[in-house]
């Protein structure tokens, strides 16, 4: 890949100066080993791979990072932190889920932390120098919960080389009346998808007309459906009306409006011109199908952007991914540059101390060296995420901007239309009354209208057991 030949370059020359701070600062904590886990990403494998060692050889402190799958990375750390057992000194906290964890008490201020041990704070580190992603980890007193170790957009991904086709444009034109050309609303998201699963087809070719994320019995769908479809449709923080904790519409809410209803009648929808490994696929399985060359488009976590447009070894599309907005309806973009609504998924994380850890205070250092300025670009590089603004400007981002098509620029100049999720501190408990009516629209046992108006019941029953609502 592009980056693998500087790893290592801007780290040593920035560090020249504090490699000593950091000697001196880890020297009291010489052999001692963090844990941490989180999962399997191209953020926070290079994290892994990377950094650990990196921080090993500066401080003399061992870092060994536990990647494994979504659900089990959850599962794990919230079970050490329930028991405070102590067995992770950091864990991987997504944006979605820090509402929770701060209601729990689970992580350590590390704001205050700092603050009470100015010893320990780097030179180099300043939470000022994080983009205000750092916002979604804060308390109500601004304290920071959460170090940002990535921030990306769920974007809409296109094969160039199929888009671009002179003899495929003139006969999608012919067929559809109007240029081929990235989607701009659903219906030609939809003919797109037509188009191309028709044309595979009739070419004996393993090709398909777009990737849909609908793994049926995981989380992922319905991620899928009400952060990254739902939105384009003007149905925003999963249909849930934030004043009365209502989600039908009789109630005030959105979830089972006709917007939604219509959403979700599309995505199905879409199934039939998708790859059939996408009712088993979740977001790793949507950018391998995409990599692999088995869609035409798709939406795809921007994660995924960097190794799918440049890594030969993996991808099989390097050279010919486009990347552009997701398609919307008519108001949704104006809501969203109005900052009153939003075209997608802002998605993101950060690492946390858990209050259980027994090694506080190197975990304290070590999470500091992953928010220093300058570690941000080569891994930026490596794995699409950026979470200051001045690594857009760092001469190997420029260069991956270039290589992908302009993802980092379009997260940088058009990242305002998208959001995170809502600040639901029940985000897991509604996610789990709500997802298996999405499940059974997926294998085609209800109707999309029917499982909305599933959803939204027994999301306001699952409300109201937690004392939201009445």
């Amino acid at each position: 890949m592009v980056f693998a030949l500087l790893v290592g370059a801007s780290l040593t020359s920035a560090q020249d100066d504090t490699s000593a701070w950091w000697a001196e600062a880890g020297a009291q904590f010489a052999g001692v080993t963090l844990r941490g886990v989180s999962e399997s990403t191209p953020a926070s494998n290079y994290v892994k791979d990377v950094l650990a060692p990196q921080f090993t050889e500066l401080t003399g402190i061992n870092v060994e990072l536990e990647t494994t799958s979504w659900d089990q990375m959850y599962d794990k750390a919230i079970r050490d932190m329930e028991a405070g057992t102590g067995l992770y000194d950091f864990v991987y906290i997504e944006q979605d889920i820090i509402y929770g964890y701060l209601a729990n008490e689970y992580l350590v201020d590390m704001t205050q932390a700092l603050a009470d041990n100015p010893e320990l704070a780097a030179p180099e580190f300043s939470f000022d120098n994080f983009t205000t992603f750092v916002d979604y980890f804060k308390n109500d007193e601004g304290h920071v919960f959460g170090m940002p170790m990535e921030a990306f957009v769920k974007i809409y991904l296109y094969r160039t080389d199929l888009f671009e086709n002179a003899d495929i444009a003139a006969a999608f034109e012919a067929e559809y009346g109007y240029p081929l050309a990235p989607a701009t609303t659903h219906q030609q998201y939809a003919d797109i998808a037509a188009f191309f699963t028709a044309y595979g087809e009739a070419n004996d070719l393993d090709l398909w007309g777009t990737t849909v994320q609908a793994a049926s019995g995981h989380p992922s769908s319905f991620y899928e459906f009400f952060e990254s479809v739902a939105p384009t449709f003007g149905v925003y923080n999963w249909g849930i009306n934030q004043e009365t904790w209502k989600a039908s519409v009789e109630n005030g809410g959105q979830m089972n409006s006709d917007a939604a209803k219509e959403a979700l009648a599309w995505w199905l929808n879409n199934l039939q011109y998708a790859p059939p490994e996408s009712t088993s696929s979740t977001w790793d399985e949507v950018a391998a199908s995409f990599a692999a060359g088995r869609a035409a488009q798709g939406l795809v976590y921007g994660e995924n952007a960097a190794w799918i447009a440049t890594d030969a070894t993996r991808s099989n599309v390097v050279g010919n991914v486009g990347v552009a907005l997701p398609p919307v309806a008519e108001g949704v973009m104006e809501a969203a540059e109005a900052d009153t609504g939003y075209i997608g998924y802002y998605d993101g994380g950060a690492f946390g101390l858990p209050v259980s850890s027994q090694n506080q205070q190197a975990s304290l250092l070590w999470l500091q060296f992953v928010g220093l300025p300058s570690v941000q670009a080569e891994w930026a590089a490596a794995s699409s995420r950026i979470v200051m603004e001045p690594t857009y400007d760092d001469p190997l981002v420029v260069a991956m901007d270039e290589a992908t098509n302009g993802y980092y620029s379009l997260m940088q100049d058009q990242g305002y239309l998208f959001a995170g999720a809502p600040p639901f501190p029940f985000h897991p408990q509604v996610r789990e009354a709500v997802a298996p009516f999405i499940y059974q629209a997926i294998a085609g046992e209800i109707t999309a209208a029917e499982a909305l108006d599933g959803a939204a019941a027994a999301a306001e029953a699952e409300l109201i057991s937690l004392g939201y609502g009445s």
